[in-house]
């Protein structure tokens, strides 16, 4: 378990940070924007969880998906494959494929009573369903930064699976908090063109 004393230490002041491993790396740096961006998705989610009090499955399911996101983090901040990090690297807390798995098959269970799309969903409905599409983007904007940072630096094969994945579940279960879909706003092409 973590332990934090103290909660500032200065050692940023100058516009870098200290990745997993113990480099320093700008916080600007493109490993740093994912996992960032998956830390913005977590307090989205945390969001999300203010409305789910009254379904304990889903609120599970969602506390669970915040715990993977920190696992996520972790990965994310301690470089793979690198020489000179290889030795602190080496017991860093990945994302594996039980991970992938479970939400996979969550996805396929909330998936199971919801009726087929006929259109495309607007991000809306309940305030559950509108936080969890917000959720959603949050995740596929993760997801484009950590690609990216996949074509020059080795990335764990189940994060990106994972995040990949997220966003599905996110989506299915949207339209499961928007009253099994029967609240979803459905796109109507080409109607505001007067």
């Amino acid at each position: 378990m973590v332990e934090l004393t103290k909660i500032y230490t200065r050692g940023g002041d100058a516009g870098e940070t200290s990745l997993g491993s113990g480099d320093r790396v700008a916080k600007h740096d493109l490993r740093v924007a994912a996992y960032g961006t998956v830390d913005e998705a977590n307090a989205v989610i945390g969001l999300v969880r203010l409305h789910t009090g009254d379904a304990p499955d889903t609120d599970a399911m969602l506390r669970r998906i915040q715990n993977d996101l920190f696992d996520l983090g972790a990965d994310l901040c301690t470089p793979e494959g690198n020489a000179r990090t290889a030795r602190k690297s080496d017991g860093a807390l990945r994302i594996v494929a039980q991970q992938v798995e479970r939400i996979e098959q969550e996805i396929d269970a909330i998936n199971e009573d919801l009726e087929p799309l006929k259109s495309f969903i607007l991000p809306g409905g309940t305030s559950a369903a509108a936080q969890l599409h917000l959720a959603r983007t949050v995740v596929r904007r993760a997801e484009r930064l950590m690609t990216e940072l996949a074509k020059d630096q080795e990335i764990n094969s189940n994060a990106l699976k994972y995040i990949n994945r997220l966003s599905d579940h996110l989506f299915v279960l949207a339209r499961t908090v928007n009253d099994g879909g029967k609240a979803d706003i459905l796109w109507e092409p080409g109607q505001t063109r007067g």
